[in-house]
Parts: structure tokens; C-alpha cells; sequence
């Protein structure tokens, strides 16, 4: 199937063959080597289409971003073609994983074109409608990668200006975050930086010295503080602000099975600082503070009149980055809490018998340690996502599928391991091992651990 970009076509569809389209006799063909094949995407001032490059051998697939504005003369269809070339400067300049590859740019039948990577996945914004809210270890996730990005793009002058869900994309296949739509992103030199220009962004993202037209890396901080509030609570950013006392109050909106650890709100609550001298001065600091291991996270006497079982040695490994030794410790705490002698296997069948008080603290510890990155809660909203599917689920965590192993050969043990790696299972007995994370799901979800 062809399409054509005419915007005025009646009858866009056209054979896969077909080199003027049937309806209106435009040429098909975008400098003669790309393919319009589906509309996938329309906004304010153009449209963006799936298409194949016709070029090579591969053909492979691309999208294409058209700018078409109806009004020609006004000022706003001259401020549109200057973002649209701006972003293809961006793009050009940024060459980075999480940012889509510029592969053309030009001009056909007075329209402008720009050619792009396709980043064949989901928005942030179409995950939460489909998924619902985001968890802490997702939020952890989409701190450290975007940061990683936001990073890289400030070392080169440039702001984004409109970070926002819906400019967060996932790729399908590798599961990695992607920063798209650098349609209004502006360089940051030092006269620009304190020079008041137009208003650019999206209302409820925007930080307010962006609203004055002034546009900092800082700010950029601060609309990646608002998706994560709203991608916690899905809850409009403006109604997770007290006008009334000048402060946010996004906790407020947690869903009552939301939990957030308090770390994360110090971080969170300092990326939202109306004042930018308050916030991180530069993703830099913000990603070093995320790497910082935590003095203490939990307070681990609290669980001691609960259960008897002293969780000290395994909080100081993790506290060390010890994640093998850790993950040793782990085994021989569930044994302790199941009576069953150290080193027992514990068959999928048992899980149900650990006390919820046993769980939790386990669990918070490594989630906590690891940043989010670990833990049985981590592992089973993993095994959630996937609608428990036991072959995707290790896929995602990094576990052998087949010629189950109780090797430690088969595990990374540093943080540079998938997501829901660790705790391993290296403890799982019996001849099912793939009922292990159902009935781990279960058993939090009883107990109230999310």
C-alpha cells in the first residue's frame, strides 16, 4: 500500500506499485526513493508518516514528519517552518541511542520533510492508558535513562523544552527509552540563556521560568519531575499543584496501592523546585545522586517486633553493592523463616508460607539498595506486565528458559544486570520452576506488596 502525503487528497490509499497517486496524480515517491505507506501521527502543525526507503536493498522501514499548515502567510506558519528546520539541525547534531537518527531532510511540492528512525514502540502516555500508573521501580527506570539523555543533550547546548509522556517513547524489542520530538528544542548559549523569548512547551510540563521565556537545562529537570508525578498518580500536573500555598501536593493523589519510598519523593520533589537554584544544577548531579548508595533506607528495628530474624548482614551487603553475597544471605534468610536447614530448597508451594512481615522486608531492602532495579516486587510487576507468560518473563529478567540451571554462572550480579535480575532464583526447588513467580504474585499480592 502506498499513501499519499497530498493533504488535500480524497483517496490517499494507492498500490504498493504505484508511482502517482490515483485520486490526485501527486507523485508518491519522497525524493524518489521513499515510500509513504500509513498515516501514524497528526499534530498542530503536520503529520507523520510510516514509509520504507526504497533505496536499499532492506528496504527498511522510517518515518517520515511533513509539515503542512493551511495558513501560509501568517506568522505562525513562519515560526512552524523554523522549528521544523530547527528540529532536523537538532537531530543532525545529537547523535545518541535514546534520540531518533536523522536520515533526511528537504523540501518536495512546497512542503518540508523531515526522515527519521523509526522507533517502533509505545509512548509513556499510551503505556499508562493501557497499563495504568507507574510504579517506583518503573519511575527509577525512566529517571536514570532519561537523565542519561538529558545529560548527553545539555553537553551539546541544547534544551529540549518539552519533555512530557508523550515525547518518551519504549521500543517493542529492547524494551530502552527514546526521547523524541526536538521540534522546539533551543540551544543554550550564555546569551540566549538569559534572554526572555517565546513561550514554548506544554502548559502542564512546563517550568515556570519557561513560562517567562527562558529556557534552562534546568528546566528540562523540571518537566521530567511532572511526568513522573503524573505517570505515578494519572492525575492532570495541574491539579497536583496547591496554587492556594504555592506547593505540590502530587502525594496526595497516590492510588491507596501506590506506595512510594521516600527517597524517591526527596528526588522527585526536588526536580519540582519552583526555584531553579533549589533544583539539581544539571542532570549530571541528579543521575550522581541516583548512583549514591543510601546511609539507611529502612530502618530495619522496625521489623524486629514482628520477626525474629535479624536482617542486618543482609542490609549491609547490599549497602556495600555486595549483590552475589546478598544474594546468598537472601537464600539463607528465607530457610531461616521457612525452619527449613540452610541451603534447603524451597519449592514453589512454600512461598505462600513466609510471613508477610519476612517478604516485605527482603523485598524493601533490595528494592531500595538496587535503586529499584531488584527485588520480588520488581520481578513480579515484570511477570504482571507480560500476563504471565514464563518464557517472556525470564527473557525480560535475564534468566535462562530452558536447561534450568542452579548455577551462579548464569547471573550477573551488579547493578548493570536487567531489570528484576536479583533476587535470583537459585533457591527454587522442584520440577516446575516456572510456577515460582505466580505464586509469588500471590503471595504479595495477599500481603499487600506492590
Amino acid at each position: 500500500m502506498s499513501y499519499c502525503t497530498n493533504i488535500d487528497c480524497l483517496r490517499p490509499q494507492n498500490s504498493d506499485i504505484s508511482r502517482f497517486c490515483n485520486s490526485c496524480g501527486q507523485e508518491l515517491l519522497l525524493k524518489q526513493r521513499y515510500r509513504p505507506l500509513a498515516l501514524i501521527g497528526r499534530g498542530g502543525f503536520g503529520r507523520t508518516f510510516l514509509a520504507i526507503d526504497e533505496h536499499l536493498p532492506s528496504q527498511p522501514k522510517c518515518a517520515i514528519k511533513q509539515l503542512c499548515f493551511q495558513e501560509e502567510n501568517t506568522d505562525v506558519w513562519h515560526k512552524a517552518v523554523k522549528l521544523f528546520h530547527q528540529e532536523a539541525l537538532r537531530l543532525n547534531e545529537l547523535e545518541h541511542s535514546q534520540i531518533p537518527k536523522l536520515l533526511a531532510h528537504f523540501e518536495q511540492n512546497q512542503k518540508f520533510y523531515i526522515v527519521e528512525e523509526l522507533v517502533d514502540g509505545q509512548t509513556l502516555a499510551q503505556e499508562l492508558k493501557q497499563q495504568g500508573v507507574f510504579k517506583e521501580p518503573q519511575i527509577w527506570e525512566i529517571l536514570k535513562s532519561l537523565l542519561i539523555t538529558l545529560q548527553f543533550i545539555h553537553s551539546r547546548q541544547v534544551i529540549h523544552r518539552d519533555i512530557k509522556p508523550e515525547n518518551i517513547m519504549r521500543r517493542s524489542i529492547r524494551g530502552d527509552l527514546v526521547l523524541i520530538d526536538f521540534g522546539v528544542a533551543k540551544l543554550a548559549t550564555n546569551t540566549r540563556q538569559l534572554r526572555t523569548g517565546t513561550i514554548i512547551g506544554s502548559p502542564e510540563y512546563i517550568a515556570p521560568e519557561q513560562l517567562r521565556g527562558k529556557a534552562l537545562p534546568a528546566s528540562d529537570l523540571y518537566s521530567l519531575g511532572v511526568t513522573c508525578v503524573y505517570l505515578l498518580t494519572d492525575v492532570s500536573p495541574f491539579d497536583l499543584f496547591d496554587i492556594a500555598n504555592d506547593r505540590w501536593v502530587w502525594q496526595e493523589y497516590l492510588p491507596a496501592d501506590n506506595t512510594v519510598s521516600i527517597r524517591l519523593c526527596e528526588i522527585l520533589d526536588k526536580l519540582l523546585k519552583n526555584a531553579v537554584s533549589q533544583r539539581f544544577k544539571s542532570a549530571t548531579e541528579a543521575l550522581q545522586i541516583l548512583e549514591q548508595q543510601p546511609n539507611k533506607l529502612l530502618n530495619i528495628s522496625n521489623y524486629h517486633t514482628l520477626t525474629s530474624i535479624d536482617y542486618t548482614h543482609l542490609e549491609n551487603l547490599l549497602a556495600k553493592g555486595k549483590w552475589q553475597l546478598a544474594d546468598r544471605e537472601t537464600w539463607e534468610l528465607m530457610c531461616q523463616a521457612l525452619a527449613k536447614p540452610r541451603g534447603s530448597y524451597i519449592l514453589s508451594s512454600n512461598i505462600d508460607k513466609f510471613t508477610c512481615e519476612d517478604l516485605q522486608t527482603i523485598d524493601n531492602l533490595w528494592v531500595n539498595y538496587s535503586h529499584g532495579r531488584f527485588g520480588f516486587s520488581v520481578q513480579t510487576l515484570i511477570y504482571k506486565n507480560v500476563d504471565g507468560d514464563y518464557g517472556i518473563f525470564c527473557n525480560q529478567v535475564g534468566w535462562h528458559v530452558y536447561n534450568y540451571s542452579y548455577a551462579n554462572s548464569e547471573f550477573n550480579f551488579s547493578l548493570k544486570a536487567p531489570i528484576g535480575h536479583l533476587p535470583s532464583r537459585i533457591w527454587i526447588g522442584g520440577s516446575q520452576p516456572w510456577r515460582y513467580p505466580n505464586a509469588l504474585a500471590i503471595k504479595l499480592a495477599a500481603c499487600g506488596i506492590s
